[in-house]
């Protein structure tokens, strides 16, 4: 499989497939195939696998499509202005995604659902107890809100992020939370927690996540007339 993302903020990943070779996707992500890709929909490993994607935030049945000749094409697209971030896994490293995170991949490539093991970090880490984990061979396509900023994070190292802006991380990284100092901080600053990210690993920062997005239109919306 080979692929090329195009589009800018709004992208698109296009993938050209030989005969034989499959690419998955949500439900809804498809934007263009050509005449010789064969469609199936299922719910990728069972109806308990499919009840897990959607506590993590996806659909309960993903599309299946198999390329019937070589050169055949399938254009992916995101559904909201960002990035899409291609990552290929190795079958050594394993990607945490937030929630929503999972727009495509090669049939190799296992979505699984992800439970943080710290009763903290769920409830006031700000994104939830449910995640997105990435594992197999092959490639994986990723959405990212706005731009997105990788930070390779030595043994030890750590940076503090606000929640919603973490996009994705290798298992290996270490998550928590730290409370916010000062009643001046807490009242006038960035809220009362920070996730602290520890390394080693890879940590991708979005910067525009989709909530504040929404909370920054709002106030223009037209009020509703009765």
């Amino acid at each position: 499989m080979e692929y090329e993302i195009s589009g800018g903020s709004f992208p698109i990943v296009i993938c050209t497939l030989r005969k034989g070779e499959t690419m998955k996707n949500e439900t809804g992500a498809m934007a263009f195939m050509t005449s010789g890709m064969n469609m199936d929909t299922n719910t990728g490993g069972g109806l308990l696998k499919g009840i897990g994607r959607a506590l993590a935030g996806d659909t309960v049945f993903l599309n299946f499509f198999t390329a019937e000749s070589d050169g055949e094409q399938i254009g992916f697209s995101s559904c909201t202005p960002g990035k899409i971030m291609p990552i290929r896994l190795d079958g050594s490293n394993t990607i945490i995604g937030q929630k929503n995170a999972f727009l495509a991949a090669e049939e190799s490539v296992e979505v699984d659902i992800y439970f943080r093991n710290k009763l903290g970090t769920g409830i006031f880490g700000g994104e939830g107890f449910i995640l997105q984990k990435f594992t197999g061979n092959g490639m994986v396509f990723l959405e990212i809100d706005g731009e997105v900023i990788e930070k390779d994070l030595a043994p030890g190292e750590k940076i503090l992020v606000d929640p919603g802006h973490i996009a994705a991380m290798e298992e290996s990284v270490e998550f928590d939370i730290e409370r916010v100092k000062g009643a001046k901080n807490i009242l006038f600053g960035e809220g009362l927690f920070f996730s602290r990210l520890t390394g080693p690993g890879k940590v991708w920062i979005q910067t525009m996540p989709i909530s504040k997005l929404a909370q920054s239109i709002i106030p223009f919306l037209p009020e509703r007339s009765d």
